[in-house]
C-alpha cells in the first residue's frame, strides 16, 4: 500500500463512522418495527374494513395525485430550465414554499383558502374540504413541488442542441419538445411521478388538518397510524406502519430497477 492510500485510512474509516451512525439509525428503526409486529399482525389489519378502505383510498388519492404533480411538473420544470421570464425568481421561490414550510401550516393554509369567497363559490358545486378531493389536493400540493425539482433538474442535464436541430428542420417549438426533448426525459418523468407516489404516501400533517381522519370517508394509511395511536392500539399502528414501509421499499426498489437512482 503506497504512503499516500496509507494515510487516507483513517480519513475514510472516520467518514465511516459518521456516517454509519444514520445508516444504524434507519436500519434500527426497521427492524424495531419488525421485531414489534408479525404476519399475523398485519393480516389482522387487513382484515379491518377500515384499514382496506384506506389503503384503496391511498392508493387512488397518491396516484391522482402523482398524475397532476407530472401534468404540473414537466412543464414547470421545462420553463425554469430552458427560458428566463419575468418574475422567474419569484416562481422558482414559491415552488419551494410546500417544501420547506411545516406539513401543519400547508393543511392550514389550504383549509383558509376554501374559506375565501372563491373558495367557497367553488364548493358550492363541489366539496372539497373534509372531503376525498381534501386528501389528494393535499397530497398533491407538496408532491407536485418535488416533481418540478427533478423536472427541472432532469431537462437542465439535456443539451438543447438536439431541440434546436428539430426547430430547423421545420419543428415548431412544441412540436420539437413532444417528439424530441419529452422523450429524452422519459426516464426523469417516471422519477417525477415515482417520487411524488411516495411522497403523497407519507403525507400526514396537510391531510389531517385540510380533510381531517374520518374513518371509511377520508381516511388514508398515514392517518391510520394516527387513529390507531390515538385508541392506544399499538399493535394495529405498528402493523400499518410495517405495510406502509414495504410499500415504500417497493418503490425505492422499483427506482433503482428502472435506473432512476440519481433522481431517487
Amino acid at each position: 500500500m503506497t504512503p499516500g492510500r496509507a494515510s487516507a485510512v483513517p480519513f475514510y474509516v472516520a467518514l465511516g463512522l459518521l456516517g454509519g451512525l444514520y445508516v444504524g439509525l434507519v436500519a434500527a428503526m426497521l427492524i424495531a418495527d419488525l421485531a414489534y409486529t408479525s404476519p399475523g399482525a398485519v393480516g389482522r389489519a387487513l382484515a379491518s374494513p377500515e384499514v382496506r378502505a384506506a389503503v384503496w383510498l391511498t392508493l387512488l388519492s397518491c396516484s391522482a395525485s402523482a398524475v397532476l404533480s407530472l401534468w404540473v411538473g414537466v412543464p414547470l420544470g421545462y420553463l425554469l430550465a430552458r427560458t428566463r421570464f419575468p418574475g422567474k425568481a419569484v416562481v422558482d421561490l414559491l415552488v419551494d414554499v410546500p417544501i420547506v414550510l411545516p406539513p401543519l401550516v400547508v393543511g392550514l393554509s389550504l383549509l383558509i383558502l376554501f374559506q375565501t369567497p372563491p373558495g367557497l363559490a367553488l364548493q358550492q358545486h363541489l366539496t372539497v374540504t373534509y372531503a376525498v378531493p381534501a386528501v389528494v389536493l393535499a397530497q398533491f400540493t407538496v408532491a407536485a413541488a418535488f416533481a418540478v425539482r427533478t423536472m427541472r433538474v432532469t431537462f437542465e442535464q439535456i443539451s438543447p442542441r438536439t431541440e434546436d436541430v428539430a426547430m430547423t428542420l421545420g419543428c415548431s417549438r412544441g412540436r420539437a419538445f413532444w417528439l424530441v426533448t419529452l422523450p429524452e426525459a422519459r426516464r426523469g418523468v417516471l422519477a417525477a411521478g415515482t417520487l411524488a407516489w411516495a411522497r403523497s404516501l407519507g403525507e400526514f400533517g396537510p391531510i389531517l388538518v385540510f380533510a381531517g381522519a374520518t374513518r371509511m370517508r377520508t381516511e388514508v394509511l398515514s392517518t391510520t397510524v394516527f387513529l390507531e395511536l390515538s385508541v392506544g392500539d399499538l399493535e394495529a399502528a405498528l402493523a400499518v406502519s410495517v405495510l406502509m414501509i414495504a410499500v415504500a421499499v417497493a418503490v425505492l426498489v422499483l427506482t433503482r430497477a428502472l435506473g432512476l437512482r440519481e433522481a431517487a
